[in-house]
């Protein structure tokens, strides 16, 4: 009897959902109203995997528009020593990815190229000691967690040359923003001995102009622009963490 209690105790799966609006699930609706601003979404992937994993605690603390700095000083007081899953994505609010997809959407070809060399320059020299930074203030308050950390999408497919909208020059520069920001959050990922989730392979065919679309183009309300859809959520980025996260839960199952 005292042995069963504690390997149940020992299996207590206590997840925290951190992040930005990708994590959130602006863009997927149906959001909380206590939420305010920070629009969590009950298609999020966080409530999604917490809906399906019933775990023992479960703190939803991702916020639209949140940068590293942010997440620091707002988000991290729901992490505690028994946490054992955190999930987060961050990091393109700091490259000014917003300000990036305005300028393309607006503005040349050239200035959207630019922009994009501006925010590559950003990821590969600024965001990599944000991010470090980071992870090392989660890994000091929740020791024993896993921390998965999710990626973002490419906006669009490759090769779309017959798709209206942004010229093909604009949409590959995009992707390849994309890509950068990928490969700085994964190096960081990897020095912090963390789980890196790339969900590119999740979304691919999936993209802008594929024809299957699981992201918003530019659409109203805007904010839900170049945002993941509750499909994105469902068969994208849950099907990321879930992947990421077998062997917390296969404890968890079996105590």
């Amino acid at each position: 009897m005292v042995a069963g209690a504690g390997s149940a105790a020992a299996a207590a799966t206590n997840y925290v959902a951190l992040g930005d609006s990708y994590s959130s699930g602006t863009g997927a609706g149906n959001y909380d109203p206590a939420s305010g601003n920070c629009l969590r979404s009950a298609n999020a992937y966080p409530r999604l995997w917490a809906a399906d994993r019933s775990p023992d605690s479960f703190k939803f603390a991702a916020c639209s528009g949140a940068t590293t700095s942010s997440v620091t000083s707002g988000q991290l007081s729901a992490l505690e020593a028994s946490t054992t899953l955190v999930s987060i994505t961050v990091g393109g609010n700091d490259a000014g990815f917003a300000r990036v997809m305005e300028t393309c959407v607006l503005q040349s070809t050239a200035s959207c190229e630019a922009a994009v060399a501006n925010a590559e320059s950003f990821m590969r020299n600024t965001l990599p000691g944000r991010l470090d930074t980071l992870y090392s203030s989660i890994r000091s308050r929740s020791p024993s967690a896993r921390v998965v950390v999710l990626g973002y999408p490419r906006l669009y497919i490759q090769n779309s040359s017959g798709c209206i909208g942004l010229s093909q020059t604009k949409r590959a520069a995009l992707n390849r923003a994309a890509d950068t920001l990928n490969t700085s959050i994964s190096g960081a990922v990897s020095r912090a001995g963390f789980t890196f989730s790339d969900v590119r392979d999740e979304f691919a065919g999936h993209e802008l102009c594929s024809g299957d679309g699981w992201l918003h183009s530019l659409t109203y309300p805007i904010g839900d622009s170049y945002h993941p859809t509750a499909r994105g959520h469902a068969n994208g980025y849950y099907p990321a963490l879930r992947s990421s996260t077998s062997g917390v839960l296969a404890r968890h199952a079996d105590s």
